[in-house]
């Protein structure tokens, strides 16, 4: 009998728990993960590669369409680039020889690219294509194209290339101005030719200057995002839950290459003009207000007797630019531009950055704690409102094949010098031969101090003898050369 009343109590025991365990998972609702087997290859024959995918909840952010309408328009780019094995250094000759003679040697860039027509024309960075010998394009179906390079622009890090094809998906524009902090973004990129990859992050911040642009009239205005990048996902795109482009992937911040969780794009406001005018003009039609400008910190704050500690201060009124004309002055805080709020200096390059040289446009400043609302005419970098075209470009800017430019002051003043000229364009030519980089502050040649890329050209007999050249380079670095012809 007390071996009956003891196998009772065990039945009544697991009825309990049975009952128990029946209303928990009745109470307590759970997504239900469903396992489907890919149709994609691997290498090892016995392996097997899943993927899985999670019911969401009513309410959860779905990612899924946003990734259809995307993932077959972004591709992967390859470049190749032939780099000069000689340094021409004279101190490496001392040691071992003239190495002139070195064959130069074929390096590898790979990167993405955004499909943006049906008709083959895709957006991808500047730094991407870059100096390259031959672009090739790779699409998600695996088909591969021999690019052309429309047009490239440094100062905003776009550069638009061109395939034969039709036909193909692309992405449409949205609109990065209504983007908001907190709102989910996917950045979709194509880096090691495996096909498109999709990741998703949060906008993080808007109007992020990183000092990467080159150009004395670079444009950065970045969008912040937590999405993970790597290596090769420069030129891809960052769409919005819709499916729309809202921005063009460009760099991370990370100590060593890696993501780290902050990654940067280009706002597609800015990457929709700069694209037009690649199209139509093959370059870039940058209009200027005409000011030196800085960000307002609080001592300015103080001493223009702001309420917020916010906007673009004018530091310098450049003669006969628009600014000038409508009667702006130094230490006038320009706190909106065509009635948008402009906080920060990016702030306004972004907004200045979607005009055209000759486009009619508002400014408003504070000038002794008072607001005035003015009409401004903007104009191009030469000071006029005419188109500039690649035709057009000053020859007094290009020596031995490569562009150059004027120092900037604030570069000047960086590195302690007050004169100079810096490469932005390594083409073919005698500095590419030699190995010269883009960003090169060149000082003298032929033993004359250069102060504009004309001087290069006087002092060289035109382009055509180079004996001597001394420069130094962006972390402060001196270099001198000696040609002996």
């Amino acid at each position: 009998m007390k071996g009956k009343y003891l196998l009772g109590g065990l039945f009544m025991a697991l009825l309990g728990a049975s009952i128990a365990l029946f209303a928990y998972t009745k109470i307590m609702v759970r997504p239900t993960m469903a396992i489907s087997k890919d149709s994609s290859q691997v290498d090892a024959q016995s392996s097997r590669a899943y993927l899985t995918s999670l019911q969401t909840q009513e309410g959860q952010i779905d990612f899924t369409y946003a990734a259809e309408q995307t993932v077959h328009a972004v591709v992967h780019v390859h470049t190749k680039t032939m780099m000069s094995s000689s340094t021409d250094n004279p101190i490496m000759e001392w040691f071992y020889g003239d190495r002139n003679s070195s064959k130069p040697q074929i390096a590898n860039g790979y990167g993405s690219g955004v499909i943006i027509t049906a008709d083959g024309y895709i957006i991808t960075n500047n730094h991407v294509v870059e100096n390259a010998e031959s672009v090739d394009v790779t699409l998600n179906d695996k088909r591969v194209f021999t690019a052309k390079v429309v047009g490239r622009d440094p100062g905003s890090d776009i550069a638009l290339l061109k395939i034969q094809a039709d036909n193909l998906p692309f992405i449409k524009y949205g609109d990065s101005e209504q983007l908001r902090l907190g709102e989910w973004v996917l950045a979709v990129g194509n880096p090691f030719n495996l096909t498109s990859t999709v990741t998703a992050g949060i906008v993080s911040a808007k109007g992020r200057s990183l000092n990467l642009n080159e150009g004395n009239y670079k444009i950065e205005s970045f969008i912040q995002t937590d999405a993970a990048l790597n290596m090769g996902n420069s030129g891809g795109a960052l769409v919005n839950t819709k499916g729309l482009l809202v921005g063009i992937t460009s760099a991370i911040y990370s100590p060593n290459g890696a993501y780290s969780g902050n990654s940067f794009a280009i706002p597609v406001t800015i990457v929709k003009k700069v694209v037009n005018d690649l199209k139509e003009f093959g370059e870039v039609q940058r209009a200027i207000i005409g000011v030196n400008i800085k960000d307002v910190d609080a001592e300015d704050a103080t001493k223009q007797n702001l309420h917020e500690i916010k906007g673009a201060l004018v530091t310098r009124i450049i003669p006969d630019g628009s600014a000038n004309e409508a009667g702006m002055k130094e230490n006038d805080v320009i706190v909106k531009f065509d009635g948008q709020s402009v906080n920060t200096v990016a702030e306004l390059q972004e907004q200045v950055g979607k005009h055209r040289p000759g486009d009619k446009a508002s400014v408003t400043y504070i000038r002794n704690s008072k607001e005035t609302t003015i009409p401004i005419t903007l104009k191009n970098v030469a000071g006029n409102t005419k188109v500039v075209t690649s035709q057009m470009e000053n020859p007094n800017e290009v020596v031995f094949g490569s562009k150059l430019e004027t120092l900037g002051s604030s570069e000047m003043n960086s590195l302690n010098i007050d004169y100079g000229v810096k490469v932005l364009e390594v083409n073919k030519g005698k500095f590419k031969d030699i190995g010269m980089a883009q960003g090169y502050i060149i000082l003298s040649v032929n033993g004359k101090k250069v102060k504009n890329p004309d001087d290069i050209r006087q002092f060289t007999a035109n382009g055509t003898r180079l004996k001597s050249m001394e420069g130094i380079l962006p972390d402060g670095t001196i270099l001198n050369y000696q040609f002996g012809n």
